[in-house]
Formats: structure tokens, sequence, C-alpha cells
């Protein structure tokens, strides 16, 4: 297990990257990323730039109940050990899924959740956005 007052400051120190390198990622990082690799695609424009892309698609009538919940969680861990290896990423949610299904060849019974860029940081990391305090955000019920 990892120490969890380490692991959360990992988690808040990730950021959502951009602008990448023109480096190859090693087959070891790529495989330490990836449990399986579903499809690869090229979509959106800083993304294009981008040396790696990872499709995530989630079967719908093999997992009718927890497609997105699955390939949500996927996508983090993805994006966690990534962001272990120095490796950025960046959440894509803005897209045209119908395009990027037919463009990968796609059947009815798939779900596109994202398309992740994976690459090596180039320039700073970008400074943590302003979050609310948690007090403001949570309620306790009691």
């Amino acid at each position: 297990m990892i120490d969890p007052d380490i692991f959360l400051n990992f988690l808040k120190q990730r950021r959502s990257i951009r602008k990448y390198q023109d480096t190859i990622i090693p087959d070891e990082a790529i495989n330490m990323i990836l449990d399986k690799i579903s499809k690869i695609a090229i979509y959106g424009r800083f993304i294009k730039k981008a040396p790696l892309l990872i499709a995530i698609i989630g079967k719908i009538k093999q997992n009718p109940n927890w497609y997105v919940q699955d390939t949500s969680l996927v996508s983090m861990n993805m994006m966690l050990m990534a962001w272990s290896l120095g490796i950025g990423t960046c959440w894509i949610g803005s897209m045209d899924r119908d395009k990027v299904k037919e463009f990968l060849g796609l059947g009815k019974d798939d779900f596109i959740l994202t398309v992740l860029p994976f690459g090596y940081i180039e320039g700073n990391i970008p400074k943590p956005t302003l979050r609310k305090e948690l007090k403001i955000i949570i309620r306790t019920i009691e």
C-alpha cells in the first residue's frame, strides 16, 4: 500500500497537460500505463501533437449498467500512472463522439468515453487551478 499522505499529495500535483515534447514514450512506460489498449485515434487540436493517443471504449451490451463508471475508473488510473512516470495527460470531454466512433470503425454497442493524449511535458507544469474550500462544497448531514 502507498502512504495516504503521499498519495493525496500526488493527486494534488497531477495537472492537465496540453503541450508535449516530440519524444517517444518507451514501451515499458506504456505497458505500465496500459493494462489493455482498446483503440488509438487522433482528435482535437492540441492532442494531434501528443505522441500517443488512447481511445477509452466501453462495451454497452457486455456491461450495460457500469460501462461509464468502469471506463472512467480505467481512464483515471491510466492518467495517474502516467503522471507517476512524468508523462502528461489531459481529459478530453468535448468531442463529437459519433465522428470518433466512425473514424475508429466502432459499432453501435461501443461507447467512446474519451481519447487520452499522452506525452512528456513540454515547458513548465501548469499551476494548480483555484479550488473552493471543502467547507464551501461539503455538506454534513447529521
